[in-house]
Parts: C-alpha cells; sequence; structure tokens
C-alpha cells in the first residue's frame, strides 16, 4: 500500500508539480492548542543541514522513502500534532495526504550545514515568513546558535529578529530554538547548562518587534525549573537524539513537562529511529508524558 502510495508521489512530483499549492490550500488546519495544553510535534528538519545520523547510525536518514514511512507511522498515532520540516518533507507529506487536521511547522534557516566551517553563517535558505503563510502552514522555527567568539552569529540573530517580526506580521507562530555555543576543537559544542540556556533565552526572547506570537524550543537540561523561569513565553522541549539512554531521556521529558510554561514536546529521531525501529511504541511513550484533555 505504501508502496503504491510513493509511486503516485513521485508520478504527482514529476508530472503534477502544481498538486503541491492546489493541497496546501485545501490542507484541514487546526487550533494551535486543541483540547489538552501541551503539544507533541514530530521534527524531521534534520536531513536539510545534513545531520543524517541518529544513534549509532550515522547515515541513518539517508533514504526519503523509508524517513517518510516512519513519518507516515508517526503523524498517524493518537496525540501527535504535528510536523516540523523543511518545504521538501512537508510537500511530499502533502502529497501523501499525511497532514490534514495536524500543525505544520515550516523550518527556515539550513544554511549552517553541520561540520561545516560556516555552521554559525545559519542563513535562511529553506522557508521565509510569506511563503509560510501562502502555503497555509503554521508557524516557523528557526535556530538560533549564539557564539559570542563568532562574528557570524550577529548575522544569524539579525535575520531571526526580521524572521519573527515577519511571521507575527502574519497572525503565525515564530518558534525558536536558541544555544548559547562555542568551537571546540574544530565542532560546534553547545552549553547545556543552565546558566547557558538562561543566556540564550534571554536573547532570542527579545527578538523581532513584537514577542506575541514567539514560542519557545529548547533542551532538557538539570535544573529546568530555573530556565523556564526565564520566560514567560510558551516553551516545548527539546527531544534530542537520546541514543541508548531513551529511557532516562523519557524519565527527564515527562518531569520537565510538569514544570510551568512547558507546553509540550518536540522530537524528531528518537522516536523516528528508536532502539528497535518499533516508531509506533516510541510515539506512544512520548505522548503519554504529555498532559491530557
Amino acid at each position: 500500500m505504501l508502496e503504491d502510495a510513493l509511486c503516485r508521489l513521485r508520478e504527482d512530483r514529476a508530472r503534477r508539480p502544481e498538486r503541491v499549492s492546489e493541497l496546501a490550500a485545501g490542507r484541514r488546519r487546526r487550533p494551535v492548542l486543541a483540547g489538552r495544553g501541551q503539544l507533541l510535534i514530530v521534527a524531521a528538519d534534520h536531513p536539510g543541514r545534513a545531520a543524517l545520523g541518529a544513534g549509532e547510525r550515522p547515515m541513518a536518514m539517508e533514504s526519503r522513502l523509508d524517513l517518510l514511512d516512519r513519518l507516515m507511522t508517526a503523524l498517524a498515532r493518537p496525540g501527535v500534532d504535528g510536523l516540523l520540516a523543511t518545504p521538501d518533507v512537508v510537500e511530499d507529506l502533502l502529497l501523501l495526504g499525511a497532514l490534514d487536521d495536524k500543525l505544520v511547522i515550516g523550518s527556515m534557516n539550513r544554511g549552517g550545514m553541520q561540520g561545516s566551517v560556516f555552521e554559525f553563517d545559519d542563513r535562511f535558505t529553506a522557508y521565509d515568513a510569506p511563503s509560510i503563510a501562502a502555503m497555509g502552514l503554521d508557524g516557523g522555527k528557526m535556530l538560533c546558535r549564539i557564539a559570542p567568539e563568532d562574528p557570524a552569529t550577529v548575522r544569524t540573530l539579525e535575520s531571526c529578529g526580521r524572521a519573527v517580526s515577519a511571521l507575527a506580521g502574519h497572525g503565525l507562530m515564530a518558534m525558536i530554538e536558541p544555544f548559547w555555543s562555542r568551537h571546540v576543537d574544530g565542532s560546534v559544542r553547545h552549553e547545556l547548562s543552565a546558566a547557558a540556556m538562561v543566556k540564550a533565552i534571554s536573547v532570542v526572547q527579545a527578538l523581532g518587534t513584537t514577542s506575541a506570537r514567539t514560542w519557545l524550543k529548547i533542551p532538557v537540561v538539570e535544573d529546568m525549573e530555573r530556565v523556564l523561569a526565564a520566560t514567560t513565553l510558551p516553551t516545548l522541549l527539546l527531544g534530542g537524539d537520546p541514543g541508548r539512554a531513551a529511557g532516562e531521556a523519557f524519565a527527564a521529558w515527562g518531569k520537565a513537562l510538569r514544570l510551568p510554561g512547558a507546553r509540550g514536546l518536540v522530537v524528531g529521531r528518537a522516536l523516528l529511529y528508536p532502539p528497535g525501529d518499533d516508531v509506533a511504541a516510541a510515539v506512544d511513550a512520548a505522548a503519554s508524558l504529555l498532559e491530557q484533555p
């Protein structure tokens, strides 16, 4: 059945590209917070900046067909509210009919490719605010890594500020994923202390001409009470890639979700490529952590 759907997807891509905009215009939308007060969003924007690894598999996400199969399974599970992805993935899932009644958040800046010398020059190379509005999506997400010793950071900050303002002008959510970061032996490392997260949050929540539509997406670190006390903005918890320590990660997520201001989870590889490859079970376990309606 899925093979037939993927065959039709490839035919649509080649022969009927106009179906993308047609299906986007007809997609059934929903309120951001419908029923319960917390969300579960599946993230699949990693390939857009060459981050293809998951757990111990360095090229786990190389097959687009396999990724779409996993995403279809995840999005069909009860309790999954939506998708965060780049235009190519969003459009594949639109053509597969998987996005009705789901929140869809477009990933905006994918220019800072993993492992590159220009990783902190995180330019907006995917969605922009006008295209997100035109496609009928529900918001845009931006990665904002702050490296005080890297001059490229200021360009990223300015670009994120402009995107926040533009999304708000369309009445759409601006989801910012902040990190206080630095170079270590040629690689980017995030400082995952409470103090570093508080500094990063303090900077990004001031971006743009208004914060009325801004949400945060942050990792679960030690002393989350202190971290969440740094903001009044709605905050989603970043799942990350816990690898074999999935049990510990789920326990930490569950604890953090009980704190004021925590509005749900955004999880990608931990649900799409879990140990044992049981996507449905991993998604169900994450959904069980959220407040019930």
